[in-house]
């Protein structure tokens, strides 16, 4: 019995795997159209996307968003996780529901809703913009993974360092932070992927001259598709996979520590 549901769940996982797996082959694919099985191995799309200087303003655009989106998400998410953990708020279970609203809400709601309040600003296309409503995505993710590291984390160690004089001021960033050290490094690193990774709101926001790597590859989805698409994907999730190994294998060494 459990063998046969350690091989339904491996048929599972790589259904859900294998279109992902797919891409670095049809990245390579030596034809100028996108076609599986590849007829030829090529690097020359990863180098056309290299080279392409609306590719690189998208990408480098991306790149300031996701990394001004993960600073400030982290800061407003820990900060808000450690109030609704540690702290006695009135109403303590709507401010935690309205911190996970924004997971809630379609995103191409949200988008629309950013387009016409962004619009009369000027925002649209602009990093502010983005970074605003990137960061709105990723807050929650932060609050989740600050507020499990809390909730599994002694108060003990807190009201010790308040005992012998600290301020909350100070025993947060002498306790506090320290411990919480690896869930804030794995929370900046989920803020920066939603951000990198997000497409439905960016579509809205964007404009000629401020859009995402995201946005950019809708429009060559429908105006001009070469494997150029499979590249970039294929960028992308290495991009993904780097991170998120890096985080993986820094509390896995801070664990043995």
């Amino acid at each position: 019995m459990k063998r046969s549901a350690d091989f339904v769940i491996a048929i599972v996982l790589l259904f859900l795997v294998l279109p992902t797996l797919l891409i670095l082959p049809l990245a390579l694919n030596n034809a100028s159209y996108i076609a599986f099985p590849p007829q030829g191995l090529t690097l020359r799309w990863f180098v056309a996307y290299l080279s392409d200087p609306d590719w690189q303003n998208a990408t480098i655009f991306s790149l300031e968003i996701a990394a001004a989106t993960a600073v400030v998400a982290t800061i407003v998410g820990t900060m808000a996780a450690v109030a609704l953990v540690r702290g006695k708020l009135p109403g303590r279970a709507l401010l935690q529901a309205l911190c996970l609203g924004p997971m809630i809400v379609p995103q191409i709601v949200f988008g629309i809703a950013l387009f016409l309040v962004f619009s009369p600003l000027h925002l649209t296309g602009k990093l502010p913009g983005f970074v605003l409503a990137h960061s709105v995505l990723a807050v929650p993710f932060v609050v989740i993974i600050i507020s499990a590291a809390l909730e599994r984390m002694d108060p003990l160690l807190e009201l010790a360092a308040l005992s012998c004089g600290a301020s909350r001021f100070r025993a947060f960033f002498a306790v506090t932070l320290p411990n919480l050290a690896p869930a804030v490094a794995t929370a900046s690193v989920f803020a920066f992927l939603t951000s990198f990774d997000e497409a439905t709101v960016a579509f809205f926001i964007s404009d000629t001259d401020g859009k995402t790597i995201s946005r950019k590859m809708f429009e060559d989805i429908d105006f001009n598709l070469t494997p150029v698409i499979a590249a970039v994907s294929a960028i992308v999730v290495a991009v993904s996979l780097l991170l998120m190994g890096a985080i993986h294998l820094l509390n896995g060494r801070r664990e043995q520590k």
